[in-house]
């Protein structure tokens, strides 16, 4: 049977959803989810996975300017999370799922940051702006263009890569929506992949060196 044309974007993100959340502990689950996604990448995406950048040092430039954006308000106001937009059933709260003991293991904290820099950014990008922003647009959407927008298409994927952050929405629709304006300017995925990896390392770097794990949810 031939493997719908959508697979290639959406199974990695549909794998590491399914993964995430399971009631096992954090410490044997991660690294099982890692190998799966990564497995799911080799098998099912790596035809689409994009290897030649435009712009990297832009693209470096923007992912840090994403990660001033998502702690910023933390920073400025550091009971701004603890407001009820934030803070409610729908969104959940800004606190870190993880057990104390998982904190200082080593040998997880490389695994998490691994997910988070190498494998998310790739996964996240082939779901939402290579594969969802076109077929907003048509359904056939490899006829669209990769970077090929509509205000529907831009702003549903921005809105929807928000509340997929949870309490961190706000900064998540404005992550979103800078991801989105990168990939229409360099009509390269790969860019967009690299904005996202070098802000989700950073702010694996900002949660192990200050101890701000909140951003792990």
């Amino acid at each position: 049977m031939k493997t719908p044309p959508a697979a290639a974007y959406i199974a990695p993100f549909v794998v590491f959803i399914a993964l995430r959340w399971l009631p096992f502990a954090p410490e044997w689950l991660a690294p099982v989810r890692v190998l799966a996604v990564a497995a799911t990448l080799v098998v099912f995406s790596r035809r689409v996975i994009p290897r030649r950048l435009s712009l990297p040092a832009a693209s470096m430039a923007l992912g840090v300017a994403v990660l001033t954006i998502w702690i910023g308000p933390d920073l400025l106001w550091p009971r701004y999370r603890d407001c009820w937009l934030f803070h409610n059933s729908f969104t959940g709260t800004a606190r870190s799922s993880l057990p104390a003991s998982v904190k200082s293991n080593v040998f997880f904290l490389a695994v998490r940051v691994l997910e988070s820099a190498l494998l998310v950014p790739v996964l996240e990008e082939l779901f939402w702006r290579g594969w969802l922003m076109r077929w907003a647009i048509r359904m056939d959407f490899e006829s669209v263009p990769i970077g090929q927008y509509t205000a529907a298409s831009f702003w549903a994927v921005a809105v929807l890569f928000g509340f997929e952050h949870g309490p961190y929405w706000d900064v998540g629709l404005i992550a979103g929506a800078a991801y989105n304006w990168w990939l229409v300017r360099t009509r390269n995925l790969a860019d967009t992949m690299l904005a996202h990896a070098v802000t989700n390392a950073m702010l694996a770097a900002y949660v192990l060196l200050f101890g701000q794990w909140q951003y792990w949810l």
